[in-house]
């Protein structure tokens, strides 16, 4: 089992770095046609190359190139009114006679799109119909009967993926057009959200002046349900943070503590953060501190919120 097992492996493989040997202009043409497409980019295909094309047409959409799913059987019976002559057809088929993808192409030359192929025939009826054709030939299928479609589709998949890549990298798609269209999950989370988002103000946030005393931060922290306290000078500036872990290590060394001055105990020019950067940033300010709150300024280097690790964690940041 395990030999078959590594044999599948090894073929497949085999197939996909067989795949680089044939990149030419012709990838560079299929590139830039889904590139200027002005309409949307249709996947079609027949069983497995079917599902292959699915996952594909996924993938662009993903990465800013408006796709869909066309399939062949349902297009000669109406789908085909879902392309227009603004469209890209990609088609895929491994020995591109299937008898389905064969049937929409005549209609497809009359509505006047363009059509690339990913075929593992370069002479086959389709090859012969397309403007642009894909080499995804193998020399043979990871399937010790040769029949199911293994090592083919797993080409296809793999040069579909380099397509739409390519394209995306060409249409200098950037990591916040990819949140636009994962709002969801943690993906979406680490994409989208901005420290304003998740940073504690108002009597979450814990706040004393210079001159007060660590006890006053204390009592700070503590009404705040907060891990720190930032510390402003008189024009509410920040100069410093007091953590509560400050606090019990100087109770520690000294029970008369409380007593000294903030400004005595405080950490001066702590890390800060602006409420527009990403949360993601925050999250590498803090790890790379190995610090639990970061306090969160504005333009005149007046707190106006914290930034703590938990809070990240809590919004599956962290």
């Amino acid at each position: 089992m395990l030999d078959r097992a590594k044999e599948v492996l090894n073929i497949e493989a085999g197939a996909i770095l067989a795949l680089k040997e044939r990149l030419d202009d012709k990838f560079i043409t299929a590139v830039q046609l889904i590139g200027i497409c002005s309409g949307r980019i249709v996947l079609t295909g027949i069983g497995k190359s079917g599902i292959v094309a699915r996952k594909i047409a996924s993938t662009l959409a993903s990465t800013g190139t408006p796709a869909l799913f066309l399939h062949p059987a349902e297009g000669i019976h109406g789908d085909l009114g879902m392309v227009t002559a603004s469209d890209v057809v990609v088609a895929l088929s491994n020995n591109g006679e299937s008898n389905e993808l064969l049937a929409i192409l005549p209609t497809l030359k009359n509505i006047g799109c363009k059509l690339i192929s990913l075929t593992g025939k370069m002479d086959s009826t389709l090859a012969r119909a397309s403007d642009v054709v894909l080499d995804v030939s193998i020399e043979r299928e990871a399937c010790p009967l040769g029949l199911a479609p293994t090592a083919s589709s797993t080409a296809m998949l793999a040069l579909g993926d380099a397509l739409a890549l390519a394209v995306m990298e060409d249409r200098k798609f950037t990591s916040e057009d990819y949140a636009l269209f994962h709002p969801g999950g943690i993906l979406g989370r680490r994409l989208t959200l901005k420290i304003r988002d998740l940073m504690r103000t108002g009597d979450r946030l814990a706040i004393v002046r210079e001159g007060e005393l660590l006890r006053d931060a204390l009592f700070a922290i503590t009404h705040a349900g907060a891990g720190a306290a930032v510390v402003v000078d008189n024009n509410g500036r920040l100069t410093g943070i007091i953590t509560d872990g400050d606090v019990r290590r100087h109770i520690l060394a000294d029970e008369k503590c409380l007593s000294l001055m903030a400004a005595d105990v405080m950490t001066r020019n702590p890390k800060v953060i602006l409420s527009d950067q990403f949360a993601t940033e925050g999250l590498r300010i803090l790890e790379q501190c190995r610090i639990g709150e970061l306090p969160v300024i504005d333009d005149t280097h007046k707190p106006i919120g914290m930034l703590m690790l938990k809070d990240l964690c809590k919004a599956g940041i962290a």
